[in-house]
Formats: structure tokens, sequence, C-alpha cells
């Protein structure tokens, strides 16, 4: 792969000048006007780029796990993993055809904070799980919101925008080669700093609204997000101790400069959604400090806080309301509403996770009778205009998905082929789930010019993900296709290495070494399958061949054998380890 050179801008806040707000869409006609569309077009191109290299983001995950250490409390993970997996898997959305499949990790950052890196990397703190108490709709729709920045490519436009418009910044050149040599300090920098600050009003009501049909559409309660807002516009308020955690310079009432609109507005405009969704039939109004959830007007929940949670009267409310407002979208009639009589208490819905709360507080509370008549009122004096509308923006939505699906299918050969690249990353890092994706994406393109090699790589990723049997069938039919790419040999051989058949991968390996003697990934999967099977000698062979075509690379060979095949470089790499794990005595 070819150099990327990415320009990263370090600043501190205290030489910054407000930044004049422009609509993302709008700011290459404004570069343009400034005279720096050379400077943002050229960033933006190589911010895509490194946006779409899958080293890249399996090294800035690693990177922030190095930096920030792994969060040890298994609950919050778990937590996590299953949030984003449920919206990776059952959101509605599409991958720009240079965008990659997510990917996420929970740190040991105690800030409420989440973020989403270029190449579509979420890095989400601990202290925003805990912060949020563990609860899956606000979760959902923060990481939702994280994966429309992530979506519409918001880091890289953002970035590209700082960077043209200089922000009185300093200027570092950095040459990342194959996302290898990225500077965690630096990198993390710009996303936490440059990006974030850089990323106006308008984009993060995009990435808000973005964020909610996203988590909606993945079965989550449509009133998380107001409640998140609710829930962080507290946490700002009254529990933080840190006043850099969030923007010091930022005045009631201003908009110009914070990445994050003022939490009060964001919440109504969340509200707001979660109304509209279910065409306008329930709205949450808030009475001093409690908070009532009206059908058409009419009152059906009085909300007030219980226990030691300040939050609890706006975050019930706005999950009684979402789950009746996701049930107006769903259902054209009462009949989808399933009142039914359980005992001496009125039920309704079902099971699904997006009605858990309506459904327990109207138990709690005895509201089945009353919500059954205030929904049939609904319904009976509904405009048609109503139902139209909802349907209208559902199609919109789904149009404009499309497009996009339809865009990177018919994308270049250029496109499709690092689609490709990207898959056969993911295999060597063992991400075979990610390898998947992406060949599929590959396979889907009409420009795809190397299908022989798109099936090997996918019999690869099978054997990674356990289907060995699915995995020798695709690599059976690579070679057919194309016995002449040795690539394809390796794979089989890869694949059979992982199914136990030694002997057959070694006879694959052969087969590629007759394709091309002079290329080094045969000797090396030839001598790790001749050290895993005690043949020392053989293993140091091969391990000396791949030395010599590597142009004695030592980072390659595992010490024990280089000890052997050369001596010296061992005892360099031996000392540079002695040095890095000896403290400094001045330190």
């Amino acid at each position: 792969m070819k150099k990327i050179l990415i320009v990263i801008l370090l600043a501190a806040a205290a030489i910054l000048n407000p930044a004049k707000v422009f609509a993302s869409d709008a700011w290459a006609l404004a570069a343009e006007a400034l005279g720096v569309l050379a400077a943002y077009q050229s960033t933006l191109k190589e911010m895509l780029a490194l946006g779409n290299n899958a080293e890249a983001q399996m090294i800035v995950r690693k990177q922030d796990m190095e930096k920030n250490g792994v969060d040890k409390n298994k609950h919050d993970v778990e937590i996590v993993d299953r949030v984003m997996t449920r919206l990776v898997n059952d959101g509605q959305y599409e991958l720009r055809v240079n965008s990659l499949p997510f990917v996420w990790s929970v740190n040991d950052d105690e800030k409420f904070n989440a973020a989403c890196y270029p190449m579509n990397y979420i890095s989400v703190n601990r202290g925003l799980v805990r912060n949020l108490n563990g609860d899956e709709n606000q979760i959902a729709a923060v990481l939702a919101h994280e994966m429309t920045h992530g979506l519409e490519q918001h880091s890289a436009k953002s970035y590209a925008q700082a960077v043209a418009q200089q922000l009185g910044a300093m200027m570092i050149g950095m040459n990342v080669d194959n996302g290898r040599n990225i500077d965690w300090g630096k990198f993390s920098a710009m996303v936490d700093y440059s990006i974030a600050k850089n990323i106006n009003v308008p984009v993060e009501y995009e990435a808000d609204e973005g964020g909610f049909y996203l988590m909606t559409s993945a079965g989550f309660n449509p009133g998380g997000g107001a409640a998140a807002m609710n829930r962080l516009g507290y946490y700002v308020r009254f529990e933080t101790r840190d006043f850099l955690e969030f923007d010091a310079h930022d005045k009631p009432g201003e908009q110009t400069f914070s990445d994050h609109p003022e939490t009060e507005k964001r919440e109504a405009k969340m509200a707001q959604l979660m109304s509209d969704y279910g065409g306008g039939h329930v709205i949450v109004r808030k009475v001093d400090r409690a908070y009532k959830v009206l059908i058409d007007g009419r009152e059906i929940f009085f909300s007030m806080n219980r226990g030691d949670d300040p939050t609890s009267a706006a975050i019930n409310a706005y999950y009684f309301a979402g789950g009746l407002s996701k049930a107006f979208h769903d259902y054209d009639s009462i009949d989808g509403w399933n009142f039914r009589r359980v005992g001496n208490k009125t039920d309704f819905l079902n099971d699904d996770f997006a009605y858990r709360e309506l459904r327990a507080l109207s138990e709690l509370y005895n509201l089945g009778e009353k919500v059954q008549t205030l929904v049939e009122l609904a319904y009976k004096y509904e405009s048609p205009r109503t139902r139209q509308r909802i349907l209208e923006a559902d199609e919109k939505r789904k149009l404009s998905w499309e497009k996009i699906k339809s865009e990177a299918d018919a994308a270049k050969v250029k496109a499709a082929t690092q689609l490709r690249v990207n898959a056969d990353i993911y295999n060597d890092h063992g991400r075979g789930d990610l390898a998947l994706v992406e060949i599929e994406r590959a396979l889907r393109a009409e420009n795809q010019d190397n299908i022989a090699e798109c099936l090997g790589i996918r019999a690869r990723a099978k054997a990674i993900c356990g289907d060995y049997d699915g995995a020798l069938l695709d690599a059976d039919a690579a070679v057919d296709k194309d016995p002449k790419n040795l690539y394809n040999f390796l794979n089989r051989a890869d694949v059979r290495h992982m199914r136990g058949e030694l002997d057959l991968a070694l006879e694959d390996i052969d087969r590629a070494l007759a394709v091309d003697e002079k290329n080094p990934i045969p000797y090396k999967l030839q001598a790790e399958i001749f050290d895993e099977r005690g043949q020392v000698d053989k293993a140091e062979a091969s391990y000396k061949k791949l030395y010599e075509l590597t142009k004695k690379n030592p980072r390659i060979i595992p010490l024990n054998y280089l000890e052997k095949i050369d001596p010296k470089a061992a005892e360099k790499i031996r000392k540079k380890k002695s040095d890095k794990e000896t403290p400094d005595e001045n330190s």
C-alpha cells in the first residue's frame, strides 16, 4: 500500500478563536470562498483514505487500549458489546464504499464520553457506561450518535475543515505507512480536540437525528435519546468535578464554538423526534421537577423522581412516551396493540425490548385501561395525513440508504479492490467476522476485478469463524477459478492448516511456490507449519529463505530462529527489548 500523508493538528485551547459555523455539506463552497479549497480537499482525501484503511483501524484500537487501558469490569463491556452488536446488526444503515465496518472497545477512562474515529473505530469510556447507569437505551442513543458521525464521515470532513481554516494551530506532518506508524498521542488529540471542537452545531444535530433513527430501527426505545441528554445535562451541572471535561469556554446561549449544543436544546429536539416518530400523538411536558406524558393532549402518566436518582422522573417519562410512540409508529390501528386482560389488569403490546419500561410502569401504576381508552380515541380521530407522514418519512429514509448501497455497489475498480484488501487485513488480525462483512461487499461490487481471490479470502474468514466446511468449499472454488494466483493456494493452505490438515496445507504451499518462488509469504506459512510439527531444521530453512526475501527484516523472524540465522540482528533486538524493560533511574 502507498504511504498516506496526513496532517495532524495540535493546538491549545487558549490560542483558538471561535470557528464560524458552516453546514458540513456546504463547507466546500465556503472553503472556495475563503481561498482554502485546495487545502480542504487535499486533507479530506487523505483522511478519507486513512478512514478506509483496516490496518489503521486495528492499530488505533490497539493504541487506545494501551494508552487508556481496558475496562476491567466485565459487566460494562458486556453492555456495550450487546448494544453495539444490536445497532450494527439490526439498525437501518449502509456503509459507503470507502467506509469500514464498525469496531469498538471499552477503555478505562472515567470521563463521560465516547468518540468515533475516522476509520469507524468507536472508543467508549467506562465513564460513559457508569454515568448512564448501564442503561442500554441511553447508551444506544449515544453510540448510534457516534455511528452516525462515522456513517456521514464527519470526523474526516471536520478535520479537513480545521486544517483549511488553520485555527491558529501548529501543523505537523507525519508519514503513516499502512497505519503502522500512527502516533496515538497526536491522533487522539486530533480527534478529541481538533475534530471535536470543529464539529459544528448543525453536524451535532445531524448526528443526534441520525442516531435516533438508527437506534429505533434497531429496536431500542425512542425515548432513549432524550433520556440520555437529560442525564448528560444533570451530570454537567451537578456531578462533574473536572471543569475541562467539557469546554470551559462555552457560555450559556452561545452555539458558535462548542462541539455539543446545550443539552437542554438537544433534549428538546430528541423529544420532538420521539413525538414525530409516533405521528405526534405522544408528548412529554415538564412541570416543575416532574414530567407529564400526554396522548393527544390528555394526560396518561405523571412521572416524579423515585429513589436517589434525580433524573428518574425524566427518564421514566421519556421511556413511557417512547414506548407509546413506537407502537403508534408501528401499528396503523389499535389491533396491533393487543390489549388484553391479565388477572385484574389490562396488559398490551409484546415483549419487545423497546416496550419494556412502558409495560412495567403501566403495570406498576395500573394504567392499562387508561392507555387503552386514550389509544382508542387517538386512532378514532387520527387524520389520514398523520399515517401518510409516518410512511413517507420511513420511505424517504429507506431510499436514502438504498442510494448509498447502490453507489457502493457501482463503485470503481479501485474502491472494489480496497474492500478485498481490507477483508484480507481483517483476516490477518484474526477478525474473520469483519472480513466477512467486507468480502461480501467486495463480491457484491459490480466492478470487482478478482472474484477468485475474494472467494479465497472469504474461505479464510469462514475458517477463522469456525465454518471449516464452508471455508474449504470457497477455497476449492477459488483455486478452480484461478489456479495461476498463488494467493488462492495460500488461502486454501491456511484453511487446511486451521482444519488440521497439515500435509495438504504444505502441498498447497508448494503449489504457490511453483507459481512464484520469490514471494516470501509461502515460506512464512511453511516455516510456521514445520515449527508446529517440531521439524526445526526445515522450519529454520524456510525462515532463512523468508529472511533473505524480505531484505533481512528481523521483525518477521521469531527470535529463537533469528538467533541461528543472524545472531547479530537477534542481539540488537534483545538489547532494545532489555532497554525498554529497564526503568530509567531519572524518571
